[in-house]
């Protein structure tokens, strides 16, 4: 899979605003902002300085990784709006990537073989996006996929003997877990999203997975 790198990833999923440039699986240049809403005023200008810190221009970048959601509807569109352009200017293939799924890689890490986990993210003040994973020999495997799961309902899907990990969900003892990098994007994209390299960037589109409704006043 060397043929994937470099590869310029970018994470706009969540409050964080990531991006990275992966030369192999241990050197890269990466830089993170940490704070809302800051995403289209920051994004081109990291992607920017990450490829001048990187000695590398753009088209000598083989791929391009982004976080595909669930997440910030706003900030999912950027990300992927973003890569888009650069795709298209300079004739790079796109790797998208499910963003639990890399989530889910990066706590695997940290886990001995047969943990079973759980992801369970805020979505909205009754909701979360969830997800239930095993860390295998390999990596990692998915046993209960993504859904949308309503708040008072988590409980019964979680087994005592199984680990938390997400944010907001007080009822248990939870691990807080951040969004992922644009490193964790990228590590992610050169282990398991070589199926998913594409040049076709039109059919493209975030994993909003929640329905977005815009609340007005009446």
């Amino acid at each position: 899979m060397n043929n994937l790198f470099p590869i310029l990833a970018v994470e706009t999923s969540g409050d964080i605003c990531s991006a990275a440039v992966l030369f192999d699986k241990n050197d890269f240049v990466e830089m993170n902002f940490l704070q809302k809403h800051i995403h289209s005023q920051k994004l081109i200008e990291m992607i920017d300085i990450v490829l001048i810190n990187a000695n590398l221009k753009l088209s000598e970048c083989k791929s391009l990784a982004v976080s595909m959601g669930p997440g910030s509807f706003t900030g999912l569109r950027i990300g992927l709006s973003t890569i888009k352009g650069l795709a298209f200017g300079s004739n790079i293939s796109i790797i998208p990537v499910p963003t639990f799924e890399a989530y889910a890689l990066n706590i695997s890490n940290y886990l001995t073989s047969g943990t079973k986990f759980v992801i369970a993210m805020n979505a909205s003040g009754d909701e979360y996006y969830f997800a239930k994973f095993i860390k295998s020999e390999e990596h990692v495997e998915t046993l209960d996929e993504l859904s949308l799961v309503e708040k008072d309902k988590l409980h019964q899907m979680i087994k005592d003997d199984e680990l938390v990990y997400g944010n907001s969900f007080h009822e248990r003892n939870m691990k807080n877990v951040l969004n992922p990098t644009a490193l964790k994007i990228g590590r992610w994209a050169y282990l398991l999203g070589n199926d998913l390299l594409t040049s076709n960037y039109d059919y493209l589109e975030p994993n909003y997975f929640k329905k977005f409704i815009v609340k007005g006043k009446r």
